[in-house]
């Protein structure tokens, strides 16, 4: 299958980033090479290091960027090994950066990936194969109280209990193998009455075990916090997000570094000392507009969040 994902606030992120000839920019979450064909294209001379954890994202990305060899370094690994990846390529600050997070247009596609709730396929939903635990670890050899943990705080689910006590009870005649197994008793276990808004029944249970077997989460919040410390004066950091927990992180670790201060409110003036480490280049986060939203659908949840180095 052929690797294809459209980037989302393509326009508003290559824009946003400030580009300048000369610069090195690291795509953090490489996918198709789109936001890094937009960096290359409109920075000239300019450096690119694309990271991705999927092998597959690695060799697309190649493909297309083949235009710009000797130019693009490709690096399969973790974003958040930022700073171990510029020490191994010899670079100490960077001109800027962007972070697509979330599941690409390919991997939700590619049914035997197991992303999409939509195809049957093997539980899995590893973003680097080569990672030891998939879905199927997760939906079968956590208990109900762990699942049910999982479910709402990573998919924000209001069932999480008792679709997690029935995955338990299910998984005792025989292992939940397949991603549609996995649907069919989500389904059971919530009332008909409750399934009939909110989308799909099994979207926030397929994010929260995404989200569990991939880390994504935990590694977040530092990850940003080296990315804003590998920028050069006046770089930017582009982070696109896909849903509340995202975006709560990415706002939450933004607001800490613009206004660092620890000081009571009732100080009449700053003793900590504390600078503030950036500046919002957007005050509101950034949203798909009606044009974007009719061409691709996956733009209805994202939010761009920039902000620059001071």
């Amino acid at each position: 299958m052929e690797f294809k994902h459209v980037s989302v606030l393509y326009d508003k992120t290559i824009s946003l980033l400030n580009l300048h000839a000369g610069g090195v920019y690291v795509d953090g979450t490489l996918g198709g090479g789109g936001h890094s064909y937009g960096i290359l294209s409109n920075a000239e001379n300019s450096r690119l290091i694309g990271i991705d954890r999927d092998i597959e994202a690695i060799n697309a990305a190649k493909e297309r960027l083949r235009c710009f060899d000797g130019r693009t370094e490709f690096v399969n690994r973790n974003f958040a090994d930022i700073k171990d990846i510029l020490e191994s390529l010899n670079i100490s600050q960077i001109d800027g950066a962007v972070l697509d997070l979330g599941v690409s247009s390919y991997q939700l596609d590619c049914a035997d990936r197991g992303f999409s709730y939509m195809h049957d396929a093997p539980l899995d939903m590893r973003m680097n194969r080569n990672d030891a635990k998939s879905a199927f670890d997760v939906v079968n050899t956590y208990t109900a109280d762990q699942l049910a943990k999982v479910f709402y705080e990573y998919g924000e689910e209001k069932w999480s209990k008792r679709i997690a006590q029935f995955i338990a009870e299910e998984r005792q005649k025989s292992p939940v193998n397949t991603t549609l197994e996995l649907v069919e008793i989500i389904k059971k276990a919530i009332p008909k009455s409750a399934r009939a808004d909110g989308g799909h029944p099994a979207k926030r249970v397929f994010q929260a075990i995404r989200i569990e077997v991939n880390g994504e989460l935990k590694i977040l919040e530092q990850a940003l916090s080296d990315f804003v410390d590998v920028l050069k004066p006046g770089g930017r950091l582009a982070v696109i997000t896909f849903h509340s927990l995202e975006d709560r992180i990415t706002k939450t670790v933004f607001s800490k570094l613009i206004k660092p201060c620890t000081c009571p409110p009732d100080f009449p003036v700053c003793v900590c000392g504390k600078k503030s480490v950036i500046k919002a280049v957007t005050r509101k986060p950034v949203i798909a507009d009606a044009n974007e939203l009719e061409q691709n659908s996956r733009a209805k949840s994202a939010k761009l969040r920039v902000v620059e180095k001071i």
